[in-house]
């Protein structure tokens, strides 16, 4: 009678694992579903080539990230930026299915500067041209940050860079090209933007962009989405277009974009930043490349 007692109690106890893990499931998907972004079906590219679904626990996955860390020359990144990027677990890892990237407040000695906000910027180590790009991702909050999610030619000539350390770098920035496929600027909460820095629009004066309110930037997942063909680029946030770049005239100052880009994560912290900021971050669920 005991043997059978115990046979008895094993079964809803395997059952009530198999439950938990289900609900587990479930409580990620509810928190993934504010959207499905743009369906490949909808799309000429549907073959999956590069991802990266931040399974895992602990450090980014080095054979697929460079963390960028080196100083422009003068000791701070373009723009007055105020923020370090570091190369350690504080600032970027993995936890639950997810890659954290995060903003810190906190005096950090690097490269003979000291400065008070630590972050991480991520250069992918794969490149591609054309395709359709599907990022999943939450943003930061508080006025300061600078959050992107963004691209560059991989022949951009800046020290640091992964692919200029492989020695690629022969084009300077803007002429080398740029595409933003979003950012998201704390001062503009739930406001998200896409742009095209090129010869012809660059800086803090581009005219190649747009953007969208959309609900919860940072407390619900979105999906952001970049669709590059060899005539035009779309830009959309859960299936909805907000910009779309197709100049009527293709050259080397408009259109720098028929060869090869990488991918760029990072969170940039402006001058104007909220002194009560302690921490917040960008939380990714994946990134997916399709061709």
């Amino acid at each position: 009678m005991k043997k059978k007692a115990s046979t008895y109690i094993q079964i809803p106890l395997v059952l009530i694992l198999i439950l938990q893990l289900t609900f587990n499931e479930a409580i990620r998907a509810q928190d993934n579903s504010s959207s499905s972004g743009m369906s490949i079906r909808s799309s000429q590219f549907n073959t999956l080539v590069w991802s990266d679904e931040f399974e895992g626990i602990g450090a980014v996955d080095s054979e697929k990230w460079h963390h960028q860390t080196q100083l422009p020359p003068g000791g701070s990144w373009w723009g007055g930026l105020i923020q370090h990027y570091t190369n350690r677990e504080d600032n970027a890892y993995l936890k639950n299915g997810y890659l954290n990237l995060v903003a810190k407040k906190e005096f950090f000695d690097d490269q003979g500067e000291i400065k008070q906000y630590t972050s991480a910027r991520l250069n992918s180590k794969f490149a591609f041209t054309y395709g359709l790009v599907e990022v999943r991702a939450k943003m930061p909050a508080g006025i300061g940050t600078w959050p992107a999610i963004w691209m560059l030619n991989k022949n951009i000539n800046e020290d640091g860079a992964y692919w200029d350390n492989e020695g690629f770098g022969t084009v300077n920035w803007p002429k080398c090209g740029e595409i933003d496929i979003l950012e998201h600027w704390g001062k503009n909460q739930n406001y998200v933007s896409s742009a095209l820095h090129n010869a012809s629009s660059y800086g803090y004066k581009v005219k190649n962009a747009g953007g969208q309110k959309i609900e919860k930037a940072s407390n619900k997942f979105h999906t952001y989405t970049l669709e590059w063909t060899k005539d035009k680029m779309v830009f959309a946030v859960d299936g909805v277009q907000h910009f779309q770049y197709k100049p009527s005239i293709k050259n080397s100052d408009t259109w720098p974009y028929a060869s090869d880009y990488y991918m760029i994560l990072n969170i940039a912290i402006e001058p104007d930043i909220d002194p009560a900021f302690v921490e917040s971050p960008m939380v990714i669920d994946y990134i997916r490349v399709y061709q």
